[in-house]
C-alpha cells in the first residue's frame, strides 16, 4: 500500500466515526493537562499566539483550551468529516483537509499539537514527518506529541475498524528531535502498562 492509499485508509475509518468520535470527546479532559503544560513552556502570555493541531479530529477540548490561551489555531486532518465539525464548533480557526506526510506551509509556529495522530504515519514515513513537524516550528517554539513506547507497526480493532499503528519508539524519537535541534522538555509514560508516551520539546 503507498502512502497516498494509507492516508485514504485512514480517513475512511475517521469519518465512519467522526459523530460517534464528536460525542465520545465531548466532555472528555484527556491531555488536557499535558497540553497544559505545554502552553505555560510558551511564554509572551498576553500577546497572540499561533497553534498548529495535527490530527485535530472534530477539535474540542484542545481547541477549546488553546483558543482559551489567545492561540489562533489551525486544525490540519486527513477525515474531511472530522474537519467540517471542528468547522462547525470552532468558527475562529482555520481547517484544513490534508495529510501531515504530504502537506507543506510556509508558516511557523508558537505551538504544535500532535495529541494520537502521527502513530498512523507509515513506519519508513515517521523520521520525515517529524523532521518536517521540527521545521515548522518558530525559535523557541514548543511541540507536544504522543507515541508509543514500541518500536514496530501493528493493527489494533476499534470501533469496529482496523486501525495502523507505528512507532520509532522513544530513543529514536529524542534522536531526531536532537538533530532539528529541539530540546527535550518533558517525558512521560502516562498510561501504564499500556506503551503511550507523551513527548514535548522546545525549538532552539
Amino acid at each position: 500500500m503507498n502512502c497516498r492509499d494509507h492516508a485514504s485508509e485512514i480517513a475512511e475509518h475517521y469519518d465512519a466515526i467522526a459523530a460517534l468520535w464528536d460525542a465520545e470527546q465531548k466532555d472528555s479532559s484527556y491531555g488536557t493537562e499535558a497540553l497544559m503544560r505545554a502552553i505555560t513552556m510558551c511564554g509572551m502570555e498576553h500577546k497572540r499566539r499561533n497553534a498548529l493541531d495535527i490530527g485535530c479530529g472534530s477539535g474540542g477540548r484542545m481547541v477549546r483550551l488553546l483558543e482559551g490561551h489567545a492561540f489562533q489555531v489551525t486544525g490540519l486532518d486527513c477525515s474531511e468529516k472530522m474537519i467540517a465539525i471542528a468547522h462547525a464548533q470552532h468558527p475562529a480557526g482555520t481547517w484544513l483537509h490534508g495529510d501531515i506526510m504530504h502537506w507543506k506551509t510556509s508558516e511557523r509556529y508558537d505551538l504544535i499539537l500532535a495529541w494520537d495522530s502521527i502513530f498512523h504515519v507509515p513506519f519508513d514515513k515517521q523520521e520525515d514527518v517529524l523532521n518536517s513537524i521540527c521545521g515548522m516550528l518558530k525559535q523557541d517554539g514548543i511541540l507536544i506529541y504522543t507515541i508509543g513506547d514500541e518500536i514496530g507497526e501493528h493493527v489494533s480493532d476499534w470501533h469496529e475498524r482496523s486501525f495502523y499503528y507505528s512507532s520509532l519508539g522513544i530513543e529514536k524519537n529524542l534522536d531526531i528531535l536532537s538533530k532539528n535541534e529541539c530540546q527535550l522538555r518533558h517525558l512521560e509514560l502516562d498510561q501504564f502498562p499500556l506503551k503511550h508516551c507523551i513527548i514535548i520539546a522546545k525549538k532552539m
